[in-house]
């Protein structure tokens, strides 16, 4: 008889792409047992973004969702999977993995399944990874979003970012048809884009004749959009943080008709890219993030440190990622290869077929 299958989806709420890996996810679960859903106090564009079904058992509560998980786990009639994406190795940060190992012990003893599919870490300490260590150690499959995590934290291998297995993509998405728009969205949190930086996206746009789109797929980044619009002779697309699944679906018609999309947020990237979109990491800090995950996927040198870069030299860089636009696509369609592979793992770990 299927276990019923824990997971919890609550993530950033203002964060579309956070919605993009628990959907996935999920659409991954179904079939292998009922589904037990963490939400939290969710807005409700949020949970509609996840594309729940009637049948998913949803909570609000946490202890409620805490205390059917342990009920279950007695019963012998759980599995565990952590949600997918970014571990921030700090005491909050590894709430979900600490709080849990009364559940996953349990689960574990009574011949359930703990998974861990599409993570990643942010940071790379020392004693977080000590403290994290028994959650992993529970785990009978576990599947890290890139290397770096990987060889950090060990105990199971590298899949591509779920993320990467949404949207449209593949050989029809490499088309130029009706294909007219330069996608910029940045983050808030960095500093502002310098004006050689500037210079160059608008360079891009005129040479191939693209309209520039400034777009919000982060609430916290919108005031950032309204003013990248303006300064680039663009048109804002932006956000309220209401109707998530709708600003998806604003967002991906967009990507669907860019030749490039800049940007420092990972899953601006990735959705991009999953509609045919050139992706481009124009970064005004040094991070490796976003390279570490496409990497993964079989993507690589998407991402340009700016820094001390003149807007003749940056724009080359980006007339170099337009050309190859093929290949990218190529590439993409064999990372979902990787996800079809990795989503065949999960399913014999829950039907009680060991891990390979």
């Amino acid at each position: 008889m299927p276990k019923q299958i824990f997971v919890p989806a609550r993530g950033q709420f203002d964060n579309i792409g956070d919605i993009l890996l628990r959907r996935q996810l999920l659409d991954w679960l179904r079939g292998n047992g009922p589904l037990h859903v963490y939400l939290g106090q969710s807005p409700a564009g949020y949970a509609e973004g996840l594309r729940l079904r009637p049948e998913d058992v949803q909570y609000r509560s946490f202890k409620a969702w805490y205390l059917a998980a342990l009920r279950s786990a007695v019963r012998g009639s759980a599995s565990y999977v952590f949600k997918p994406g970014e571990i921030q190795l700090t005491m909050i940060g590894m709430k979900e993995h600490l709080s849990m190992l009364p559940v996953l012990a349990l689960v574990r003893a009574r011949g359930g399944v703990v998974a861990r599919v599409g993570v990643g870490s942010r940071n790379f300490a020392r004693v977080p990874r000590a403290l994290i260590w028994p959650s992993i150690a529970l785990s009978n499959l576990t599947l890290w979003r890139d290397s770096a995590t990987a060889e950090y934290l060990g105990n199971g291998s590298v899949m591509p970012d779920l993320g990467f297995g949404e949207g449209g993509g593949g050989a029809a998405a490499q088309s130029d048809a009706g294909r007219n728009l330069l996608i910029v969205s940045m983050r808030a949190d960095q500093p502002y884009p310098s004006t050689p930086w500037l210079a160059a996206v608008r360079e891009i746009a005129a040479r191939h004749g693209l309209h520039i789109r400034a777009v919000t797929q982060v609430l916290r980044d919108n005031d950032r959009t309204i003013r990248l619009a303006a300064d680039l002779g663009g048109e804002a697309v932006g956000w309220d943080g209401t109707g998530h699944d709708g600003q998806e679906e604003r967002l991906r018609q967009l990507y669907r008709r860019a030749v490039i999309a800049v940007s420092d947020r990972l899953h601006v990237l990735v959705g991009a890219v999953t509609e045919g979109a050139v992706p481009a990491a124009l970064l005004v800090n040094p991070s490796d993030k976003i390279a570490r995950h496409f990497a993964a996927a079989g993507i690589h040198d998407v991402s340009i440190a700016t820094a001390g870069l003149s807007a003749t030299e940056l724009s080359g860089q980006l007339e170099h990622l337009i050309g190859r636009r093929e290949s990218i696509q190529s590439q993409l369609l064999a990372a979902r290869g990787d996800l079809r592979s990795a989503n065949d793992r999960l399913d014999q770990v829950l039907s009680g077929v060991p891990a390979r």
